[in-house]
């Protein structure tokens, strides 16, 4: 095995039901103006699950009609905060992953730009354990599209998709996602995925990890 990438939230992340509104009206400090901008934001992401097309935040606003500030953004993020602590696994897991010579990745399907991704991993102290990282917001596509998933693994510098696993909490975008690009999947089955997020297709996980600390062991039966 040459390379486990993993989602970020809901599964580096344990899932929290949270209502994204209180985040847009955090930002903009009016609650007509952070619903329209939330509608916004439910339309990238209703895109992203038809067409796999990105977004950002800063098109969000855009389409909004809001030229957004520092302060605006600090506010979004400060929400947004408590709900971005890692797992308690993961150091031990990354590092575990990185003593067997297996490179850790990260894909994400998020708005978010990567400086706030990585501020999010410099606090938790694992950014250092990670060999490479693609942001949906920094490419055209998310998951579960192809190119998503070869451009993480050309972050993390593998050829043979074959080679890799993709941990992820998402039946279409990471499971199915990952197996269309002959990766092995392996299903975080702990986020309560509203219905009309599931997706199309449900793929079938090679392995569940009931706990992050599981995938040390799925990985070494696979090696």
């Amino acid at each position: 095995m040459s390379a486990c990438i993993f989602d970020w939230g809901g599964t580096l992340t344990p899932w929290h039901t949270v209502e994204p509104l209180e985040a847009w009206i955090a930002a903009v400090g009016d609650p007509k103006l952070g619903a329209h901008l939330h509608a916004g934001e439910l339309r990238a992401w209703a895109r992203s699950q038809a067409e796999h097309r990105s977004a950002t935040l800063d098109e969000v606003f855009r389409e909004g009609g809001v030229e957004h500030t520092d302060e605006m953004l600090a506010a979004f993020y400060a929400w947004w905060e408590p709900h971005t602590f890692l797992d308690p696994d993961v150091p031990e897991l990354f590092s575990g992953l990185r003593e067997r010579g297996i490179k850790v990745g990260v894909l994400s399907n998020t708005l978010w730009p990567r400086a706030e991704h990585e501020r999010i991993f410099i606090r938790d102290g694992i950014l250092d354990l990670i060999d490479g990282a693609v942001y949906s917001s920094e490419i055209a596509w998310t998951k579960p599209h192809a190119e998503a998933f070869r451009a993480a693994l050309d972050a993390v510098g593998v050829d043979d998709p074959t080679t890799a696993v993709f941990v992820g909490d998402r039946p279409f975008e990471d499971i199915h996602g990952a197996q269309t690009m002959g990766m092995r999947a392996i299903l975080v089955p702990h986020s309560e995925i509203p219905d009309e997020q599931l997706g199309s297709v449900q793929g079938s996980p090679d392995a569940i990890a009931h706990r992050l600390a599981d995938v040390l062991s799925i990985v070494d039966g696979w090696c």
